[in-house]
């Protein structure tokens, strides 16, 4: 067999590539893979072992033990069905309530239940009451109280009936003396209800009976008189800045002119009664058309005027001006006759719920016995 060195090498004097076959067929058949098959000669000599016993180094079993479940000593049932629990003796029951963590926890526990009780409460009073709003007529101190009093017997003096406000909310009363209060006509209430039923003693006409008729009419004739005055605005058509609190505040302050004419009458009869319920009818009259005159005069807010399609900082030259309309002719009648309605009919009433009360002549005192 001749071998020829230069078969491989190339002209050029370097090795031949060796060509790539891409006939399969050209290169034969591929001989097949022998396919796995145990060897049938293997044996053993032993039969095949079962599993292993268990591992027992270190460790002594005792095949006699009892691994069954006992059931407890003594009557520790539970409910049937589910086995059975040991139950807790009462000194065990105390000693764990007892334990600071778990009065923590009640404590915790009993401070959510009061607080969502508050407010489910607060929820449903504010439905019907409003009582943030009424936190407003309340704030007021002893300072503001004695002089607001001073105002409504002595108001020929006061020369600033104008209410403060912040920003567009009103000042608290107790920062501002112009500013309606609920505090000083519900202590006038009760203060008239037990002056009424002090004096009919006096009068040897007191019963118990006197007491509910007294509070009951006066009650009455508040609620009359709301009911007028918001009916008389809207048959009117009479819009002003009052509100309803506003106006019971304002005819809660007769109660003042009627405890210091019945204080009158009982030392010095029918006579200084007159005059106390004369003189205090003029001083809540004048206070009660000064004050209400800026707030009925006002009128309403008016329309936003448009700024056809420019800003608002150019559609008016005063960012901070007045957006309040000027009420009509009349309009301003109407406010007019409204606000002496109200001025006319406090001394009124005031006169209809005491003169009843005043003794015919002076009564006098009987003194401590020694």
């Amino acid at each position: 067999m001749n071998f020829n060195a230069s078969r491989n090498v190339s002209l050029s004097g370097g090795p031949r590539k060796a060509k790539r076959v891409s006939d399969v067929s050209a290169m034969g058949a591929p001989s097949p893979v022998p396919q796995y098959s145990p060897n049938p000669m293997y044996n053993p000599g032993y039969p095949p072992a079962g599993p292993p016993p268990p591992y027992q180094e270190g460790i002594e079993l005792d095949h006699g033990q009892d691994f069954a479940a006992t059931e407890p000593s003594g009557n520790l049932s539970y409910a049937s069905g589910y086995g059975h629990a040991p139950m807790a003796s009462p000194a065990q029951i105390g000693s764990f309530l007892q334990q600071p963590a778990v009065q923590d926890m009640a404590l915790q526990y009993g401070n959510q239940l009061a607080a969502q009780g508050r407010e489910v409460v607060q929820r449903e009073i504010g439905r019907y009451v409003p009582v943030s709003r009424l936190r407003y007529y309340f704030a007021v101190d002893t300072r503001y109280v004695i002089k607001k009093l001073l105002l409504i017997m002595f108001p020929y003096t006061h020369k600033d009936w104008m209410v403060k406000y912040d920003q567009d909310t009103p000042v608290q009363p107790r920062y501002d003396i112009n500013a309606p209060d609920l505090y000083i006509p519900s202590m006038g209430y009760v203060t008239y209800v037990l002056l009424a039923g002090f004096m009919l003693g006096l009068q040897h006409r007191f019963s118990p009976e006197q007491i509910g008729i007294q509070a009951s009419s006066a009650l009455a004739y508040i609620i009359f008189e709301m009911i007028l005055y918001l009916v008389t605005l809207y048959i009117t058509n009479t819009t002003t800045n009052l509100k309803t609190l506003d106006l019971l505040a304002y005819s809660g302050y007769k109660y003042i002119i009627m405890i210091g004419s019945l204080l009158a009458g009982l030392i010095l009869g029918k006579t200084g009664y007159y005059c106390c319920l004369v003189y205090s009818s003029f001083a809540l009259s004048y206070f009660l058309v000064k004050t209400l005159r800026l707030q009925l005069l006002s009128g309403a807010p008016g329309p936003e005027q448009p700024s056809y399609g420019y800003p608002d900082a150019y559609s008016s030259p005063n960012p901070y001006a007045d957006n309040w309309s000027k009420p009509t002719a009349g309009g301003t009648k109407r406010r007019v006759y409204f606000l002496l309605f109200v001025a006319i009919t406090q001394p009124l009433l005031s006169w209809w719920l005491t003169y009843h009360l005043v003794p015919s002549q002076v009564v006098i005192l009987p003194s401590p016995a020694l």
